[in-house]
C-alpha cells in the first residue's frame, strides 16, 4: 500500500476510510481480531476476485462467499435472507464479520445482512465502483428495495472500516466510472466547487482514474460526505442536503424498474432540482445552466420522458424522503448552499419537470 489518504468519519461511530493504490492488502487488519468467520458477498463480475481475497484472508479464519446478483437484482429481501441462511449454517456468532465487495448495491445489501444478522455485526466496505467509494459504502445507510419503491427497508450501521482501492477502479468502462461520478458531481454542487472546476478545465482527465483530478475529485466527495455523515449519521438535520436530486432521481430508477443506473438517474434528477430552485427564485440562471453544461460535457443523460410525470410525482409522493405527506427537495440558494425546500406547490413542479422532459 502506498501514498494512500485517511479520511476519518467522526461521532458516535467513528471509522477511517482509506484511499489509494494496493489498499486490498490491508484488508485483514481491517477486520476485528475475534472473527474466526468471514462473508464476502460479492457479485458474479468479481467471483475470480473474491476467490483471491478468500485465499488472503484464511489462516485462523474462515472465510465463505456468497455470490449475489448484480445491481439492483441484488438489493432484495430474498437475497437478504440467502446470506442469512449462509451465516446461519457456518454458525456466525456477534464476533464475526462481513464484508461487502462490490458496487454501491453490494454494500448496501452486506451493510443491511450485518446490520440484521444477530442485532449487528462488523462489516467492512470494499467497494470497486466510484459510485461505491464514494457514496454506498460511507455513511451507514444499508437497505433493500420493495416492489413500491428503493431504500424502503434498511437501518443505519456504520462499517468498522471502508478500503477505496483505486486499482479496482482501473478495468471498468468509461461508461460505468461517469455513472458513479454523477455523485461526485452531486458533491460539487452541494459543497466542494472546487470538484466543479476541476471537471470544468477537462471533463475526460476528471473522469481517468489514472489521473491527480480524480483522485483529488474523489476525496473531496468522500471528505464531504464523511464530513456530513459524522455530524448527522441518521438523518436528523444536515444529511439530508445529500439527497440533492435524488428525489427525483429514485423516481426515475423505479420507474424504469431499475434498468438505469442511479448516476444517470441522479444526473437528471440535479437538473430539475436546478430548475425547481430556479423557477422558486432561489438559484441564478448561470448557476442552473452550469448543472446543464457539466453532465453534458461528462455525457450524462440531463433529460426524461415527457409524459412519465404523473407516474413520476406519484413515486415521489411514496418516498422515504417525504414527511407526513408533504414533499421536500434538497434546493439551491447558489452553488455549495444548499437548504430545503417543503411541499412546494404541484405547479411549480410540474413547471420544473417541463425543463427536463425532452
Amino acid at each position: 500500500m502506498t501514498d494512500a489518504t485517511t479520511i476519518t468519519v467522526r461521532g458516535d461511530a467513528s471509522y477511517d476510510i482509506t484511499v489509494g493504490r494496493g489498499i486490498l492488502s490491508s484488508l485483514g487488519a481491517a477486520l476485528p481480531p475475534a472473527a474466526r468467520k468471514v462473508l464476502v458477498i460479492h457479485p458474479p463480475t468479481l467471483a475470480e476476485q473474491a476467490e483471491r481475497l478468500r485465499a488472503q484472508l484464511v489462516g485462523d479464519r474462515e472465510v465463505l462467499l456468497a455470490e449475489i446478483p448484480d445491481a439492483e437484482a441484488g438489493k432484495r429481501i430474498e437475497v437478504a435472507a440467502f446470506c442469512w441462511q449462509v451465516m446461519g449454517k457456518a454458525d456466525f456468532t456477534r464476533t464475526d464479520a462481513v464484508i461487502g465487495f462490490g458496487g454501491g448495491a453490494v454494500t448496501d445489501l452486506a451493510g443491511f445482512v450485518a446490520a440484521t444478522w444477530l442485532r449487528g455485526v462488523e462489516v467492512v466496505q470494499v467497494p470497486t465502483t466510484v459510485l461505491g467509494m464514494v457514496d454506498a459504502a460511507v455513511g451507514g445507510k444499508t437497505g433493500v428495495n420493495t416492489a413500491e419503491g428503493k431504500n424502503l427497508v434498511g437501518a443505519f450501521w456504520a462499517p468498522r472500516a471502508v478500503l477505496c482501492d483505486l486499482d479496482l477502479l482501473d478495468s471498468l468502462s468509461r461508461n460505468e466510472r461517469v455513472a458513479g461520478y454523477a455523485e461526485v458531481v452531486k458533491a460539487g454542487f452541494i459543497w466542494a466547487p472546487e470538484i466543479l472546476d476541476l471537471v470544468e478545465a477537462d471533463p475526460e482527465t476528471a473522469v481517468d482514474p489514472q489521473s491527480a483530478a480524480f483522485r483529488r475529485t474523489i476525496e473531496l466527495a468522500i471528505e464531504m460526505k464523511a464530513r456530513v455523515v459524522g455530524e448527522d449519521l441518521r438523518e436528523a438535520g444536515l444529511r439530508e442536503i445529500l439527497n440533492y436530486g435524488h428525489t427525483l432521481g429514485h423516481a426515475i430508477e423505479h420507474a424504469e424498474r431499475y434498468r438505469w443506473r442511479h448516476g444517470a438517474a441522479i444526473s437528471v434528477g440535479m437538473v430539475f432540482a436546478a430548475e425547481l430552485s430556479r423557477l422558486a427564485g432561489r438559484l441564478p440562471d448561470a448557476a442552473a445552466q452550469r448543472h446543464r453544461d457539466i453532465l453534458d460535457s461528462l455525457g450524462l443523460p440531463t433529460s426524461y420522458r415527457p409524459g412519465a410525470w404523473p407516474q413520476l410525482l406519484s413515486t415521489m409522493q411514496r418516498d422515504k424522503k417525504s414527511r407526513g405527506g408533504m414533499l421536500r427537495f434538497i434546493v439551491l440558494d447558489d452553488i455549495a448552499k444548499p437548504t430545503v425546500l417543503q411541499a412546494p406547490d404541484e405547479s411549480l413542479l410540474f413547471a420544473a419537470y417541463q425543463e427536463v422532459a425532452g
